[in-house]
């Protein structure tokens, strides 16, 4: 299975903010660095980002895949609202970037381990 196309679907549908369509991308056993949280967490965890980040946009950068995986280079130019990562950010304007790896099953996100560039957006601050 040609990945490419399913994972850009699934960016669309996080950047339509449709909490909702995501059990069409993501398992119901959805693992998150390490930690299995399932398809409910991983929604909590994406509304508290559209909560905490009101202008959040999801831009690929870099995409590669398999049969199997999805890594991606993902940029954000936003506006956090308050803290971010520990960071008092306040509603400055910031750019940081999300380095992510993505396993598949049955087409659908297995399996999820991101990094986010936090010394990127200390430099801006």
């Amino acid at each position: 299975m040609d990945l490419k196309p399913r994972y850009e679907a699934y960016i669309a549908c996080l950047n339509a903010r449709d909490l909702d369509g995501l059990d069409e991308f993501v398992s119901d056993t959805v693992i998150h660095n390490g930690s299995m949280i399932g398809i409910r967490g991983y929604r909590a965890m994406l509304a508290g980002n559209y909560r905490d980040i009101p202008d959040l946009r999801f831009s690929v950068e870099r995409l590669i895949s398999d049969s199997s995986t999805v890594g991606s280079r993902l940029r954000f130019d936003c506006h956090p609202k308050a803290k971010f990562l520990g960071l008092p950010i306040n509603g400055r304007f910031v750019v940081f970037h999300e380095n992510v790896f993505y396993r598949f099953s049955e087409g659908r996100i297995q399996e999820v381990w991101s990094i986010i560039d936090k010394a990127e957006i200390e430099r801006q601050l």
